[in-house]
């Protein structure tokens, strides 16, 4: 299909992002139902840049200036909502939405003449995370099994209401040291004087994507968190959670760690702590997600030329993307579930067929997900060394396009064409 063929169909004014995305929330939402226990709601915004020379059918990002000339980026942003089980196994999208700055505005010059706490919620960009999780919560459709999850960006008092109002749960990092108590004293200086009351190790990534483990100190404690002062009359206080965990020393390459977690769930004892610093440890998967579009469906290297059209690509990429990820985690949660679960009828046939021919993977049953996964892998370069780690995202998308072409002539083969 040519450039005018593919715009044709993401131009075409029945298809939207909606209507692209309505049959994978559905199923997002049947398979929380499948599970036990809560269901993690990740939070999170991620830009895709474009280079045009007209920037404005895409919408501006931001405004850079160099030395000599300013550079307009363009492109779109994108909040999503992925569901994920405790254990780490991605369930699908929520809720996502999409938007572009149709003009620059300086945000470090408007705080010189607004106190952005007086400026109301529907009037900011950070809405969004209202949308999100009122959309999300109603999609799955189990509020108090929900616990959403976001970054420092989503210290977001309204939100902390929102989320009340619809009856589920949040834990976020926060940013902010807001009145509490009776609103004499912070939530800092409470914490400081609340004892450690353990330790606990989680997994962490630096800036280049090297994992290691991590030993934090942790305190916690329940207090009565109170909303800016320019929206008190609008919000009441709320009884909320603080965790406090901090790493100890100086690390080589990284930041300490240092997480302030705020939540409306109780915390009654170090495992509860424990359970929800886990819980927020598993934020990165989201970030891979986010990957996962951008390196292996290389969304930012899209011709389309409005933003309209662009919007309903990247909807199309949230599915594909997904399942590369889900496939990738799958494999590493339950390797030894049966690879029915994971691929289709003719996926499986191609893959026996041509390990026919290869020699069998070594400590593998035959027939399970990760035995067909490692296949997969190894089409998109995985050299599946007894040391290796286990193949990750992007020789799986790179396998799983392979196949998706084998397949794809496969199929032909019988059913002829012309």
């Amino acid at each position: 299909m040519g450039l005018a063929g593919r715009e044709g169909f993401f131009d075409n004014p029945r298809v939207d992002e909606s209507v692209i995305l309505a049959g994978h929330f559905a199923a997002t939402a049947a398979r929380a139902a499948a599970t036990e226990g809560p269901v993690l709601v990740l939070h999170d915004t991620t830009e895709f840049s474009f280079k045009r020379t007209t920037p404005e059918a895409v919408g501006k990002l931001s405004l850079l200036k160099g030395r000599h000339a300013r550079h307009t980026v363009c492109g779109l942003l994108l909040h999503s909502s992925l569901v994920l089980t405790t254990a780490g196994v991605p369930l699908g999208l929520a809720a996502v939405k999409f938007w572009t700055r149709k003009k620059f505005k300086g945000t470090n010059a408007l705080k010189r003449r607004v106190n952005p706490t007086r400026v109301p919620i529907e009037q900011k960009e950070s809405v969004r995370w209202l949308q999100n999780l009122t959309q999300s919560t109603n999609q799955l459709g189990d509020p108090s099994r929900c616990i959403h999850i976001g970054d420092r960006e989503s210290d977001i008092f309204e939100l902390f209401c929102a989320a009340q109002e619809a009856g589920t749960h949040f834990l976020v990092r926060t940013c902010v040291d807001r009145l509490a108590g009776r609103g004499s004293t912070t939530i800092a200086k409470k914490m400081e004087r609340e004892p450690v009351r353990g330790s606990h190790e989680v997994e962490v990534r630096d800036d280049h994507g090297r994992t290691s483990t991590v030993r934090v100190y942790l305190r916690f404690c329940r207090m009565l968190v109170h909303p800016p002062i320019g929206k008190q009359k609008r919000y009441p206080p709320l009884a909320l959670t603080v965790i406090n965990a901090d790493e100890r020393g100086t690390p080589v390459g990284r930041e300490p760690i240092h997480w302030r977690l705020l939540t409306d769930l109780a915390v009654e004892d170090l495992a509860a702590a424990v359970g929800k610093l886990d819980w927020y440890a598993l934020r990165w998967k989201l970030e891979s997600y986010h990957k996962v579009l951008k390196s292996g469906c290389q969304a930012e290297h899209a011709r389309l030329r409005t933003a309209e059209r662009l919007t309903n690509l990247l909807a199309v990429l949230c599915v594909v993307g997904w399942r590369v990820f889900w496939l990738t985690m799958v494999n590493r949660a339950s390797p030894d579930a049966p690879a029915e679960n994971v691929l289709t009828k003719p996926e499986i046939e191609l893959l026996d067929r041509m390990a026919a021919s290869t020699m069998p993977t070594s400590g593998m049953p035959e027939g399970t997900v990760g035995r067909y996964l490692v296949q997969i892998a190894k089409l998109g370069g995985y050299l599946a060394r007894a040391k290796d780690p286990p193949p990750g995202t992007m020789v799986i998308w790179r396998g799983l396009a392979r196949l998706t072409d084998m397949v794809l002539g496969f199929e032909l083969k019988h059913t002829g064409c012309g």
